[in-house]
């Protein structure tokens, strides 16, 4: 696939989720970038914001199976991955499949399963596997995780664990859609659901073979410094007691990479990176006040942005050089 088809293909996706969804333009921007470069979203709002509307949007809007799962204290973690059970007809155990194996995996309310079933997900978003009874089988693809929380209740809840967290390649924040988008939710839900009517604009083969294609995009030697230098910072500030590890720097260029290709570009701008920082960046840092301290990280983050010397030259240029 060539760059300018994954625009196009993202162009599509776009507007077809945006018959259900309102506003957000740049959380849809992220959300496919994530999708294009195999990464994992977590979605961190208040309930009611669009989360789950907007993983059904986008399922329906590739034509892939999907598959939701409502997390609960008493959830297992057979009940995401499967289980083997006895036949008695063939008087064998045969392996029943969880909802785990899926093209895109709405992992809802995921903070309220124990931490137990949570890593039940860990295998799944690395390697793309699970693994039962010492038998290991490849989940299809594309595979993507949707993941949501609701931040402001914590009674019977577990914060996710640092390994789980960085399997997710961001942390988004829906938030509210104003009063236009509110008046214009009315108007579009008045009379039915148009997510019921919703139709597939592009391919589960597409999306694949947009995730081999966006590699191309062209990062030139000043972003890649730049990226370096931002992931470097992220260690530095007094009340930070973890930064950003190597492979979150990696999922940065990765993610850098996807969101110029989504935006028609064959490189990469500082700005991308810039945008991208937050998303990115903020819950992959401990500050002192614990992981559960979002809008700290983001603080810290910001003002990296700030301190940090962002490349003057042009990323294009580099390229036309070569």
């Amino acid at each position: 696939m060539e760059l300018a088809e994954i625009a196009s293909m993202a162009e599509r996706i776009k507007a077809n989720i945006k018959k259900v969804i309102v506003g957000g333009e740049s959380n849809l921007d992220l959300l496919l970038a994530a999708l294009v470069c195999g990464g994992h979203v977590l979605l961190d709002d208040v309930p009611g914001t669009g989360k789950t509307v907007t993983a059904k949007a986008l399922a329906r809007s590739i034509g892939c199976d999907f598959k939701r799962i409502q997390f609960t204290p008493d959830l297992l973690p057979s009940d995401i991955t499967g289980s083997n059970v006895f036949n008695q007809k063939e008087s064998a155990f045969e392996f029943r499949k969880g909802p785990a194996f899926t093209n895109i995996l709405l992992a809802d309310e995921i903070n309220r399963a124990t931490p137990r079933t949570q890593s039940a997900l860990l295998e799944c978003m690395e390697e793309r596997q699970i693994t039962a009874d010492g038998v290991t089988m490849p989940l299809s693809a594309p595979f993507f995780v949707i993941a949501t929380q609701n931040p402001v209740e914590t009674a019977g809840t577990f914060p996710l664990p640092e390994a789980q967290l960085d399997r997710f390649l961001m942390r988004l924040h829906p938030g509210y859609p104003g009063m236009e988008g509110e008046l214009a939710i009315i108007d579009r839900f008045i009379c039915d659901n148009p997510l019921e009517t919703l139709s597939p604009v592009a391919s589960a083969q597409e999306v694949l073979e947009a995730q081999k294609s966006f590699a191309a995009v062209h990062v030139s030697a000043p972003v890649r410094r730049y990226i370096v230098s931002l992931t470097e910072a992220t260690r530095t500030p007094s009340d930070v007691l973890l930064g950003v590890s190597p492979r979150g720097m990696l999922w940065m260029l990765r993610a850098s990479q996807a969101l110029a290709a989504i935006s028609g570009r064959t490189y990469v701008l500082p700005d991308d990176v810039k945008r991208l920082a937050a998303p990115v960046f903020a819950h992959r840092i401990i500050t002192r006040s614990g992981y559960s301290a979002a809008g700290r990280a983001e603080e810290v983050i910001r003002e990296l942005l700030k301190s940090v010397a962002v490349p003057s030259e042009d990323p294009s240029a580099e390229k036309l050089a070569d």
